[in-house]
């Protein structure tokens, strides 16, 4: 592959993992803690780190040197396959030979400014992705009778994609008011079948008193997407993820997928995570208030022993054709959760319509019946 004009690719070391049986090279078996040969079979272990997960405090990011692919110009690396010493150009950190199909997983410490801590392996394989869209396609409503055979042509690609995870222990200072209600009796006339009477009523009032205090609340790994390819609403239906289920990152568990590098800094996803914070603060804050109801007009928080690290979470892609349309699917790889874009049945929405005239149209005549 050539590079494009006005852009750089950088030669990166790569490794591939050969089979000790018959020599192929093996890929991680999702679901296991092993590589399997896919020609033979045979499953070699993984042999774990001798290392705990961690996290790392965020004043290190002022340590480190600027990202390498930040470079104005740089877009790719190039992995060279040592099977058949094929050049591929890709910007990821694990990616197949363009030409031969060996699995490749680059030196993550030579390539970016924050290397992977851990990773989330695979947990379902092509198979268990097939029946789990399977299942999403025959519970949903309206869909198409056709949509039950998605199945039978769809499209995976299995990708890692990398999310930032922030720790923090947090005081906030917040000012606001606590709503108590009374109630006050009230009569009112009312004229029916003309006669007139009096009723009473109970009428709610809210008496208002300022209220400020302190809330501290402790956060653990407060998830940020760290890639700006995929849209972050769209990932966040994927969760929750078993975070408690990551293991050190090794590039084992990255051979024969792909892995996408993180574009999002953790500079500018810690910001994020504060936002996704700042909604359970104040909610911190309105049950410290207590009362009936309560207002909150400012909320200062403070920051403290802040850490952070690079998670690689695994995703299935999936499209499939349906009425000359392609439509986009994703699986969440060790959960089997799954979303993404669905037909409709205009036939099944128009009967359903029918039916609940009809029945409207029952009920109505029966009860003026009576």
């Amino acid at each position: 592959m050539t590079d494009e004009p006005g852009t750089t690719a950088e030669t990166t070391t790569s490794r591939s993992y050969p089979c000790e049986a018959c020599g192929a090279t093996v890929e991680y078996a999702p679901g296991t803690d092993a590589l399997r040969c896919p020609y033979c079979k045979h499953q070699q272990a993984i042999v774990p780190l001798p290392r705990q997960v961690h996290e790392h405090p965020i004043e290190e990011l002022a340590t480190l040197p600027a990202k390498p692919q930040s470079a104005p110009g740089r877009t790719a690396q190039v992995f060279v396959c040592p099977g058949c010493h094929a050049r591929t150009e890709s910007d990821t950190l694990s990616v197949r030979c363009q030409f031969c199909a060996t699995p490749l997983v680059a030196d993550a410490a030579a390539t970016e400014r924050v290397v992977p801590e851990a990773v989330v392996p695979f947990g379902l394989d092509r198979d268990g992705a097939r029946e789990a869209l399977r299942s999403w396609a025959s519970s949903r409503w309206f869909a198409p009778k056709g949509l039950k055979k998605v199945t039978e042509a769809e499209t995976f690609k299995g990708s890692y994609l990398p999310h930032w995870t922030y720790d923090a222990s947090t005081v906030s200072d917040y000012r606001g008011q606590r709503g108590e209600h009374y109630y006050v009796t009230e009569t009112h006339t009312v004229t029916e079948n003309g006669e007139t009477r009096t009723e009473t009523r109970q009428v709610q009032h809210t008496r208002w008193h300022a209220a400020s205090g302190t809330v501290s609340r402790d956060f653990d790994d407060v998830l940020v997407a760290a890639t700006g390819h995929v849209a972050a609403k769209q990932l966040d239906k994927l969760t929750p993820w078993p975070l408690a289920e990551a293991k050190p990152y090794q590039e084992e568990y990255l051979a024969g997928f792909q892995t996408v590098r993180y574009d999002i800094e953790p500079e500018d996803g810690l910001e994020t995570a504060k936002q996704r914070m700042a909604p359970v603060i104040e909610s911190d804050c309105r049950s410290d208030i207590g009362g009936d109801e309560q207002r909150v007009s400012s909320v200062d928080t403070r920051y403290f022993d802040l850490t952070f690290k690079l998670m690689l979470l695994p995703v299935w892609f999936l499209s499939y054709l349906h009425a000359g349309k392609t439509w986009q699917v994703m699986v969440n790889a060790r959960t089997g959760e799954v979303i993404g874009e669905r037909p409709y049945s205009a036939g099944k929405i128009f009967a359903a319509s029918v039916a609940a005239l009809a029945v409207i149209a029952l009920i109505v005549l029966l009860v003026a019946r009576r």
